[in-house]
């Protein structure tokens, strides 16, 4: 049976599946993969929407408005960034440039307009580029935490994320000095490795628990846990301390000491505290490490901040503009073929003049083909093969496809002017500036949310460095 913590987490990595399957499908329509979404075909079986365009003989086309529209937000960012810097909490110059934050910045607000979720771990710790404080952005495929509702993360009790360590940084980390833990970490995660460890059980299949081919899979779970503790006070030396209740006998000897010279004895309290406990498992449950927090902060190493979180619910910027980027592909797909099939109009065929050893098909596709020559008898009726053209301009697709295009810059908030698109001729620069303005104005919840993380980030430096 896996450890009580260990269970709660792989809880937590479930409960979080359906935000990343929603994040999967965001990314794939952000980067161009837009006719992915499965569907059912006209027999029953399961296809992609690409399938089945292509099957009902249709092109699937994509017109990428959304990964546009996300290179515009971002574009906007960076040329904001440095009049936006979180007041009064400034970073130190050489951890900024170590970690290259305003490149992390500008990657993690991409992740935060697809998925909705912006987490950064902050940790100091010896690394090849040096020894301090080190920032890495968090993919949401890796990352778990109990379900919560407080925009600031006040109800989080349950955090981590997986790492997929090399075998050389999971000796590095948890090997320790004696030789004796570097061969139980490699006895360990050979027998995981090669498939025979009995502790995986029924979630050998499962992400939680297995790496990429290579990897070590790591466990890093924090809790928020009760701690009961003696707060002391030595009014001899001024000073306010806690200790383990274990160490009140040592207090106690020393107050029977100063008994005896008739000194002033330390006061001590029995109390209740609260602290954030970080525990490192191997995925059959074995514990690699663990420790209190070692930070100045005393919480976990992660920034967490989902948008816009209401009734613990995450809608991202991309969601909102998937199902316009669909119809706007279909409308192009749609236009397409009827410029494809208006190019030759409809083939009307005299029955009676039909070819010997021309099947109907077999007409059709020699007709489609250009500069074709299609054989036939000429009968006494006066009836000849006629070709009717239509020119497909009443289609509406045109007008549809306009509309679509208003729509989702209406509905994202990534207007021309904010893409830096010339507006009429007769409008004036006043009236520019006054558009681009305004634009930005419908963004500014969303980029005033994560600047908010971004000040909250800079201070969670400042604490870890101190």
């Amino acid at each position: 049976m896996k450890p009580e913590y260990l269970q709660l987490a792989h809880e937590a990595y479930l409960a979080g599946a359906d935000l990343r399957e929603r994040r999967c499908r965001y990314k794939r329509y952000t980067y161009g993969a837009q006719w992915d979404d499965p569907v059912v075909g006209p027999t029953g079986e399961v296809m992609t929407e690409g399938e089945l365009a292509t099957a009902n003989g249709n092109r699937p086309l994509t017109n990428n408005m959304i990964r546009q529209m996300v290179k515009c937000v971002v574009g906007n960012f960076r040329n904001s960034m440095h009049d936006a810097q979180p007041q009064g909490v400034n970073v130190d110059e050489e951890v900024a440039m170590r970690n290259a934050l305003d490149e992390l910045d500008c990657r993690l607000l991409e992740e935060f307009l697809i998925s909705g979720c912006a987490i950064q771990r902050i940790v100091a710790e010896h690394r090849m580029g040096g020894c301090g404080v080190w920032v890495d952005n968090v993919s949401p495929d890796e990352f778990f935490v109990n379900a919560y509702r407080d925009v600031r993360g006040h109800d989080i009790e349950l955090v981590g994320m997986l790492h997929g360590m090399s075998r050389r940084e999971l000796l590095m980390r948890f090997g320790g000095v004696s030789g004796a833990k570097a061969m139980w970490l490699n006895g360990l995660y050979d027998r995981l490795q090669s498939g025979g460890a009995p502790e995986l059980g029924k979630d050998a299949g499962s992400d939680f628990y297995t790496a990429s081919p290579g990897r070590c899979r790591v466990i890093e779970v924090w809790t928020l846990e009760s701690r009961n503790i003696v707060k002391c006070h030595d009014r001899m030396n001024a000073s306010v301390f806690n200790i383990a209740p274990r160490d009140a006998a040592t207090v106690r000897k020393i107050n029977a000491e100063r008994a005896k010279a008739g000194t002033e004895a330390i006061e001590m309290c029995a109390s209740t505290t609260m602290r954030w406990h970080c525990r490192f498992y191997a995925p059959g449950g074995e514990l690699l490490d663990e420790y209190d927090s070692p930070y100045g902060h005393g919480m976990h190493p992660f920034m967490v901040k989902m948008y816009p979180l209401i009734d613990g619910e995450v809608h991202s910027f991309v969601e909102d503009v998937v199902d316009q980027q669909r119809y706007i592909n279909r409308l192009i797909t749609l236009m397409d073929h009827v410029l494809g099939s208006s190019a030759k109009g409809v083939l009307l065929f005299p029955v009676d003049q039909k070819p010997d050893g021309l099947s109907w098909r077999e007409l059709g596709a020699l007709w489609a083909n250009t500069n074709s020559v299609i054989p036939y008898y000429r009968t006494g009726n006066g009836v000849e093969p006629r070709q009717v053209v239509n020119s497909g301009e009443h289609t509406g697709a045109h007008q549809l496809l306009d509309i679509e295009l208003k729509l989702l810059q209406q509905i994202s908030g990534v207007s021309g002017a904010l893409q830096g698109q010339l507006g009429r001729g007769d409008s004036s620069a006043a009236l520019y500036e006054a558009q681009t303005r305004n634009a930005a104005v419908a963004l500014r919840d969303l980029l005033d949310t994560f600047h908010s993380f971004r000040q909250l980030r800079n201070r969670k430096i400042a604490q870890t460095m101190s």
